[in-house]
């Protein structure tokens, strides 16, 4: 997969099978999203976490997460579908919350498989004023979003454990870099850890402490594989104490140091 797969500053367009190209750990484990991303199944199915809420996706969903929202996905081995990387600072109000959206209309989805093969079309015949035009079908796919988020059927009132998650999930999108221990966010959050655990693992499917592992594990695998920054200046920028504290914590979530991990993907080709 190409480096600039997930750049933060220029529309990309890819398919289920590129993204899943990456190791597992890239989509799988809990982690913020830099930009403004939208996941269009075809076929199949799998199952997708949306800012700390669990849900399953099939074909013709339309799953959307907005830039510095946390997610994670598991994609079925025979899942089609195209995933649209738009930069934050792109064109169009984008919707600020987790969307999954059920397109049961034929058109509709034969007009957001056009917005998507319009884009692809752009930026892989390098026309002049590529630019423009990604940032207009960018601008357009926005509004596709909004229209059928307003089209949906009325939401339930959000019940409190889900409320008090996503809550959560906006705070480590926020601050997890910090190392601050998981019990602080509970009383930040002016509930106990043992509480929140509860809700974490009926929502997520990951307790409160696991969303956090996640997060962090997800951050430091990412800076070892893509920055030649020192292990010490990783662990300080995720929070850690020290460096062999950072390399224990590794090393007891992958099974190898942080050196083997950056050795084996210098050594696996892109």
């Amino acid at each position: 997969m190409p480096k600039d797969m997930f750049s933060q500053d220029a529309v990309r367009v890819c398919t289920f099978a590129q993204l899943m190209q990456a190791e597992s750990w890239t989509l799988e484990l809990v982690h913020k999203q830099p930009t403004n991303l939208l996941l269009w199944t075809t076929r199949g199915q799998g199952v997708v976490n949306l800012h700390g809420v669990r849900r399953g996706f099939s074909t013709h969903n339309a799953l959307f997460v907005p830039a510095s929202h946390l997610w994670a996905i598991e994609i079925g081995r025979q899942t089609l579908g195209q995933a649209v990387f738009i930069p934050s600072t792109a064109s169009g109000a984008f919707p600020e919350q987790c969307h999954l959206l059920r397109v049961q209309d034929g058109l509709i989805q034969s007009e957001l498989t056009g917005l998507i093969e319009d884009m692809r079309r752009e930026l892989t015949q390098n026309r002049p004023y590529v630019e423009e035009a990604t940032a207009a079908h960018a601008h357009l796919l926005a509004i596709w979003l909004r229209r059928q988020i307003q089209s949906a059927q009325p939401q339930k009132k959000q019940k409190a454990a889900m409320r008090l998650v996503r809550r959560y999930c906006d705070l480590l999108a926020q601050s997890f870099e910090t190392g601050q221990p998981m019990g602080a966010y509970a009383k930040a959050l002016e509930v106990t850890p043992t509480h929140l655990t509860r809700v974490c693992r009926e929502t997520a499917g990951m307790t409160a402490a696991e969303l956090l592992v996640q997060c962090t594990l997800h951050a430091a695998r990412e800076k070892l594989v893509n920055e030649t920054s020192s292990f010490k200046k990783i662990s300080e920028s995720l929070g850690f104490g020290s460096a062999p504290y950072f390399t224990r914590f590794i090393l007891q979530h992958c099974g190898a140091t942080p050196s083997d991990l950056r050795k084996k993907a210098r050594k696996t080709p892109l």
